[in-house]
């Protein structure tokens, strides 16, 4: 008796072998040389006419051996997929992490949904935003946010200031260059707020994703694992179809 997963290794090699003798059987059945065939002979006027031998093309397709050969071809799909079908309606597992049972009895059909969806969820959380690892950041009870402690910085303004390079005389008014000096006027107070989260809740929310994920893989596996029945559709299908 066969387990689900060899019967599921099998149905794409059969569903490819099936299609390709369909598409074969089809172009076949469109060439009407290939259907036709003809017999002639020649019987002159008289008997000293000339005599020519019998010309004869013979039917190389017959439309009813097609349809057999095609029935057999498609009868192996559908038994095939008939079988998987017809056993992923008991196939079931549990999804069980670190020795926790999640989910109880899950379909297969439901372990392959949960495999893409935690796939998609698996690249959100890689691509959530991280607090800035130069920074040091404690949770802000009253904004529900992270932020840094405050960083006090002077606030300066630029004043002018008179360099006197020469003193005036009674023939020459003072030399006097202006330049600008930084004069500190104030201080900044500044604290950094976030909405990110750590790199540590990210790892762990990564990680448990990892872990669900392989869980649901071996559930599928597990799954897959039972034994099924042959079912045998194809031929009351075809002998329907084309008896």
């Amino acid at each position: 008796m066969a387990k689900l997963n060899q019967i599921i290794a099998v149905e794409k090699g059969v569903k490819a072998k099936s299609h390709q003798d369909l598409t074969a059987a089809h172009h076949g059945l469109q060439k009407p040389a290939l259907l036709a065939g003809i017999s002639r002979t020649y019987q002159p006027k008289d008997e000293e006419g000339e005599q020519l031998p019998p010309e004869a093309t013979r039917v190389q397709v017959q439309a009813e051996d097609v349809l057999r050969e095609t029935a057999r071809a498609l009868t192996r799909l559908f038994d095939v997929t008939a079988t998987k079908d017809w056993a992923n309606r008991t196939a079931r597992a549990d999804v069980t992490v670190e020795g926790r049972t999640l989910l109880t009895q899950v379909p297969v059909s439901y372990l392959l949904f949960l495999e893409k969806q935690l796939a998609d969820v698996h690249t959100f959380i890689r691509k959530l935003p991280v607090l800035d690892a130069s920074e040091s950041w404690t949770q802000d009870p009253s904004t529900d946010a992270w932020k840094t402690e405050p960083v006090r910085t002077v606030r300066t303004k630029k004043v002018p200031r008179n360099h006197v390079k020469a003193e005036a005389t009674d023939k020459h008014p003072a030399q006097v260059d202006v330049y600008y000096e930084d004069v500190p006027v104030g201080y900044w107070t500044t604290v950094k707020f976030s909405g990110a989260l750590p790199a540590r809740r990210v790892n762990e929310l990564l990680d448990r994703v990892e872990k669900l994920q392989q869980a649901v893989k071996f559930a599928r596996e597990e799954a897959n694992g039972i034994e099924v029945t042959d079912e045998r559709v194809g031929e009351a299908v075809f002998g329907y179809l084309f008896g």
